[in-house]
């Protein structure tokens, strides 16, 4: 990355968050600064610690201050799980209920009025702007690593793959058909999202410079921000880096979107070479030549 695009986004950055006023210790006008007008938010009808901590980034120390100066103003408790002692769970209050409804108020008002000085047609030109930022910044943030055949989230990975595909074809899927973790003599790629699995693909062996990608999977909640593409890659390039030469995949008529990722990746059809009766397709690249 060059130091002017890193530089773009950090006055882009400082731009945006003045905008939209957060570095002030009232936002919105509210007597809170941001962390804890945001904790409203996220708390809704209710919120596990531990998934709070997690979706925000933060560490136990500093949600429990911002906990503990909601709760001393009466907008937040914190008690037990009723049906596990050991997690703690927080809520809004009567107060916070009304105290939530009003930073959304303000919040929407705040937005309206800078968009009051945009037209139509520049508002739809902004909100397309930021839905394009908010996917590149979610695949930006993905993680993917090898990970053994048998781990666990893969396999999960795997059985939520196998019942997504059970739903869209005619004849149903048997998770039987599912590669064993032993004969994963290749490699298998997990995708994660802040944490949780949302994506995988293997490949593996065919002969000595041949090998084929199964499993290229991503989950629904993480669609359209280009990471079947990146994992399809990644596969590629471990493959070619072992010293395969051609890659080939099988894949159902039912899954156009995948159809149309490998015929945009450079692959080509060919004849049938898998005795599985969910590879109705298959395709061929060259790694020598991509």
């Amino acid at each position: 990355m060059e130091a002017e695009q890193i530089e773009q986004i950090r006055d882009f950055n400082r731009y945006y968050t003045r905008r939209l006023g957060l570095l002030a210790d009232q936002y919105l006008g509210q007597d809170r600064p941001l962390g804890q007008a945001r904790l409203l938010f996220e708390i809704g009808d209710g919120c596990d610690l531990r998934d709070l901590r997690a979706r925000l980034g933060l560490d136990s120390g500093y949600l429990s201050r911002l906990l503990r100066a909601l709760e001393e103003q009466g907008l937040v408790s914190v008690d037990a799980h009723p049906d596990d002692g050991r997690v703690r769970v927080a809520r809004l209050t009567a107060a916070g209920r009304a105290e939530r409804a009003d930073l959304d108020d303000r919040s929407r008002e705040r937005i309206a009025g800078l968009l009051d000085g945009l037209d139509a047609v520049q508002r739809d030109q902004l909100l397309a702007a930021q839905q394009q930022i908010h996917r590149l910044l979610r695949l930006a943030t993905v993680t993917i690593e090898h990970v053994p055949g048998a781990a666990e989230q893969a396999r999960e990975c795997l059985r939520r793959y196998a019942a997504e595909l059970d739903e869209r074809f005619a004849e149903g899927y048997d998770a039987a058909a599912l590669t064993p973790a032993a004969e994963v003599t290749g490699e298998q790629l997990l995708a994660c999202e802040d944490g949780r699995p949302v994506g995988c693909g293997l490949w593996t062996h065919l002969e000595p410079d041949v090998a084929e990608i199964r499993h290229l999977w991503v989950a629904p909640e993480a669609r359209g921000l280009g990471l079947g593409r990146l994992l399809l890659e990644r596969l590629e390039q471990g493959a070619a880096a072992d010293g395969v030469a051609t890659v080939r995949l099988g894949t159902h008529t039912a899954l156009t979107e995948a159809i149309g990722l490998y015929r945009r990746g450079g692959y080509r059809e060919i004849p049938d070479y898998s005795p599985s009766p969910y590879n109705q397709l298959a395709f061929e690249k060259s790694l020598q030549s991509s």
